[in-house]
């Protein structure tokens, strides 16, 4: 929804910037998608509509909060996947009571399966874009937020050996930069120090995927401790996961579950999810007859 509040303070070429978002936005709504402010960036860097410089992220930043204020971007295009609010659940009635409890029924959908599955990604930017996937599998979703801390390692070595399936995997996404790349033998390293062996697969950002998908580049944060041997042996260039289009970091996670998983028992689960479903409707209270005149 467009709602004016005040006049956009914004020069001729910022609005034609403006008619460039909303078409990017809109493309994206129609896929299901709502962007960040970082994805937005991205979309316009490797559209060629601004250079990859940070005064230039600033910029669109300043843009899009007075775009939104003057009424011309929709405030529903564009989220905020950090700063949400939380408010206890309620509901209306029985009734709406039971529908919600039939809308939300799942099992567990890896229940049987062979190998447990969790997905960790590096930024809490890109999270909607994996539950998507992670959602519709059943599959936990960990959102690192750089380097994790002891803390969530903890919980995380607790989760995999109590898990029940012959083995374990972690699916790890992060950016193709100096630390984005070390956290695949951080998160062996650490579980390993709390008994838990597994494979931690790099899934992106690889190069042959920057190779593919020819994501807009960034310089290598050479304050970074670990700078020196990355830029010895990818050179002086990073690239973020954020730069890949949602539907492809989509595509990825889902090609690297459907590799693990039985199909034919996740099916069973999601047919026995519906029967219970229809039993569940048989406990909605029933309307009283009218009484007669």
């Amino acid at each position: 929804m467009k709602e004016h509040f005040r006049n956009a303070k914004l020069s001729k070429p910022s609005l034609a910037t403006v008619d460039i978002i909303n078409d990017i936005l809109i493309e994206y709504r129609k896929q299901g998608y709502i962007l960040t402010l970082r994805q937005l960036y991205y979309q316009l860097v490797s559209r060629d509509i601004i250079p990859n410089q940070d005064k230039e992220y600033a910029k669109l930043s300043h843009v899009l909060k007075e775009a939104r204020m003057g009424g011309l971007v929709d405030w529903a295009s564009i989220e905020d996947r950090i700063r949400v609010p939380k408010i206890p659940y309620i509901v209306d009635d029985v009734d709406d009571a039971i529908d919600d409890t039939i809308n939300m029924y799942r099992l567990d959908r890896m229940k049987d399966q062979d190998t447990y599955i969790e997905v960790w990604i590096e930024k809490d930017a890109l999270s909607s874009v994996f539950y998507r996937v992670t959602k519709k599998y059943g599959i936990r979703l960990m959102v690192n937020r750089g380097y994790s801390s002891v803390s969530a390692m903890y919980k995380a070595a607790e989760r995999i050996m109590d898990a029940p399936a012959e083995e374990s995997v972690i699916f790890y996404f992060g950016d193709h930069d100096p630390s984005g790349l070390d956290m695949v033998r951080d998160i062996e390293d650490r579980l390993e120090e709390f008994g838990v062996e597994l494979d931690v697969f790099h899934c992106a950002l690889t190069m042959d995927q920057i190779d593919q998908y020819n994501p807009p580049p960034n310089p290598a944060k050479v304050t970074d401790p670990r700078a020196k041997l990355y830029i010895q042996r990818h050179g002086d260039t990073s690239w973020e996961l954020d730069a890949l289009q949602p539907s492809v970091l989509e595509q990825l996670v889902e090609d690297y579950v459907l590799k693990f998983i039985d199909m034919d028992r996740y099916e069973d689960i999601l047919q026995q999810e519906e029967d219970d479903k229809e039993t569940l409707e048989s406990f909605k209270p029933k309307n009283d007859e009218p009484e007669d005149e």
